[in-house]
């Protein structure tokens, strides 16, 4: 109900959990070594901001979204990262309803708009989420006479593909002056196969539609579906391996680096569709904007667009993300 609020558990992230998921999935120094952890922005090891919130979704699972006629996530609205998670650091999860409403396509579905807030053990919230999930209802209502009938064809969404994308390594520096607005870089392609999309949701996402194929059957998915945050994992690791590429290239070349990180939280993250076993997906990543901070002259941030795409050409994934990067004229 619009108002009720709830607060629910205690999990305790370990240095070793945090090393694994961004070896797996965000190999950034921040997130795997000491020494460029302390010596960077961030003052000291901590948890990739995706690795936070796979765990915000372990706790929901648990304590919430299990226990309930979930369906499943289009997306969120809004994702705020407002302070570092460390090793050994306790955290719980605070769920707000803020509304809720018919899915006029689907009367046997509702959504609700909530907020989710991960708390440290001083109940400081370190990230906040506007999300929106879908549940079943108790008592169906009627559909509308306007809502596209069930089984009617959708039509393919803009992406990314419609214009050309740079698969090369650029050869420019990487500050913040450098950065090309309207730059869309191709990022390489992920096949998600079963024993991988069951492994991660075990970890972080358990809904039966991720971890049973018969479930997943029976669900709104029509199959095993990866977690929408395996995902978004795998487009973080694309993202930060082609900008390491770029680094490699720039350093054997004996060309300045500049100091990338952290990202502040990106808003309008989609799963238009869900990622079903087998399905390959490759990623693409648009530069939409460049914004200079008053508050830190010597950083700016760079807002993209990224997007992931399934064989069938049906856009799959979508967020705006967005990350400081290092002035030129800080150095």
């Amino acid at each position: 109900m619009p108002g009720a609020s709830a607060t629910y558990g205690d999990l305790t992230v370990t240095h070793d959990a945090i090393v694994a998921f961004a070896t797996t999935y965000d190999p950034q120094p921040i997130h795997l070594d000491e020494a460029a952890a302390k010596a960077s922005i961030v003052g000291g090891l901590c948890a990739s901001g995706f690795h936070t919130c796979a765990l915000m979704m372990r706790l929901l699972c648990d304590h919430f979204l299990l226990r309930s006629t979930s369906l499943g996530s289009p997306g969120l609205d809004e994702v705020k990262w407002l302070q570092p998670v460390r090793p050994n650091d306790h955290l719980a999860v605070r769920i707000s309803i803020l509304e809720t409403r018919d899915l006029q396509s689907r009367p046997e579905v509702g959504i609700s708009k909530m907020r989710f807030e991960l708390l440290d053990a001083a109940k400081r919230p370190v990230l906040e989420a506007i999300t929106n999930q879908l549940m079943s209802r108790r008592h169906p209502g009627q559909p509308s006479p306007a809502s596209r009938p069930a089984n009617a064809a959708r039509a393919a969404l803009p992406s990314l593909w419609d214009e050309p994308a740079i698969a090369t390594v650029a050869d420019t520096g990487n500050y913040f002056e450098d950065i090309v607005v309207g730059e869309n870089r191709a990022l390489g392609g992920h096949t998600f196969g079963r024993g991988e999309i069951i492994a991660f949701a075990e970890a972080f996402d358990p809904q039966p539609f991720h971890v049973d194929e018969a479930a997943g059957k029976q669900s709104l998915f029509g199959g095993l579906a990866a977690s929408g945050w395996h995902t978004a994992a795998i487009f973080i690791r694309h993202v930060v391996e082609t900008r390491q590429q770029h680094e490699r290239y720039l350093s054997a070349a004996r060309r300045p680096l500049a100091q990338w990180g952290p990202s502040p939280g990106f808003r309008n993250l989609s799963w238009p569709r869900p990622v079903l076993m087998g399905d390959h997906i490759d990623y693409r990543n648009k530069v939409i904007e460049k914004r200079e901070l008053k508050s830190r002259p010597n950083r700016g941030i760079v807002v993209s667009q990224g997007e992931g795409r399934n064989q069938h050409g049906e856009v799959v994934y979508r967020i705006t993300s967005q990350i400081f990067v290092e002035r030129r004229a800080s150095r």
